[in-house]
């Protein structure tokens, strides 16, 4: 179980991924040796970790919400295909197990869209297939589910909220969305581990440490580059997770899309192309929570006129590469419930 230190390192790690331990800590009021014992425990038993993302429209990307129906016993060997591919995020299985739904960024244009047009066609377990545009994120990517960051106060959030940096103070007159190889260096690097200390970092990019730190900066400042967080989302209280799928008249669409991306259940919202144009990802604490949450707060919402809920299974693969060996992640028990206080001095 996550406690009080636990839950207020998670919403300090949210606010600024790469805060140093020293400044998470003064905020804590607790040692640097107790936050980074407890980050260490949490890497190995809670599946936490920093992953630094590109924003994908900044990145010249377009993301797509793929679903695949496949036969039972199919269904996790093509899911761990998925896995391993560098296109995809968020791999889960739902639906009894016979249903995956993933996340696959591909570039601009037919000729990159390799998984879409060519490599699940020619997969004969697949029994059905849906591709989703992703047209308009709500919430998701530097959003993040208001269940993670309940832990501190807003004179604590304040003091680990980074100072940005811009191009003009830094000198170095260009934008972050203009990506070199070198800023492609620096993107991998961030994807496999978003705490990548700046030696290692200017090792792959073949910069300086400054000039690394300056152009991280750069890109953080824009909205480039952010730093999301992985950890089972069960230690923090949802025990059930599921994707929504719902159907909104056009002219609607923008307003309830803004009006979901407040609600504290929802994870993320997204415009997509498709007859359900409105995608979601539900946290919520069990089947009775979910179940108030259709049919008291959704079923509130008259512009939705059609929904499709499709409980998580299983979560492959969440932003991040999947490592060679995953920490071995323990089942949680979970107790919900909602810190909204500071920590008190411990000493681990």
């Amino acid at each position: 179980m996550l406690d009080e230190l636990d839950r207020a390192l998670v919403h300090a790690l949210r606010i600024d991924g790469r805060a140093p331990f020293s400044r998470i800590a003064a905020v804590l009021d607790v040692s640097p040796q107790t936050v980074a014992r407890r980050y260490r425990r949490l890497r190995a038993e809670a599946g936490l970790r920093v992953v630094g993302l590109a924003e994908a429209h900044r990145a010249g990307r377009v993301q797509w919400l793929v679903r695949l129906t496949t036969a039972p016993h199919t269904a996790q060997s093509l899911a761990q295909a998925l896995v391993r591919r560098g296109d995809t995020a968020w791999v889960k299985l739902t639906s009894g197990g016979t249903e995956i739904t993933a996340v696959v960024e591909t570039a601009p244009g037919p000729e990159a869209h390799t998984l879409l047009l060519r490599d699940i066609p020619r997969t004969a377990s697949v029994t059905a297939v849906s591709a989703h545009c992703v047209l308009h994120t709500y919430r998701g990517g530097p959003s993040v589910w208001p269940g993670s960051t309940e832990a501190l106060s807003e004179e604590q959030q304040a003091r680990l909220r980074p100072t940005p940096e811009t191009a003009a103070s830094t000198g170095a007159g260009r934008t972050g969305g203009e990506l070199d190889e070198s800023d492609r260096a620096l993107l991998g690097a961030l994807h496999r581990d978003g705490r990548t200390a700046l030696g290692e970092l200017a090792a792959a990019t073949g910069r300086t440490p400054a000039t690394v730190a300056r152009r991280l900066a750069e890109l953080r400042a824009d909205g480039t580059v952010f730093l999301d967080l992985e950890i089972d989302p069960r230690l923090l209280g949802a025990g059930l997770q599921a994707l929504l799928w719902m159907t909104v008249a056009p002219a609607h669409l923008d307003r309830v899309g803004q009006a979901l991306a407040t609600h504290r259940e929802l994870a993320f919202v997204a415009a997509t192309t498709g007859p359900s144009n409105l995608a979601a990802t539900a946290l919520c604490t069990d089947p009775a929570d979910l179940h108030r949450y259709l049919t008291q707060r959704l079923g509130a919402v008259p512009e939705i006129t059609a929904l499709e809920s499709a409980p998580i299974l299983q979560t492959l693969k969440s932003a991040g590469p999947v490592p060679a060996h995953p920490p071995a992640v323990r089942p949680p028990v979970v107790r919900p419930t909602a810190v909204h206080r500071a920590p008190h001095a411990r000493t681990g």
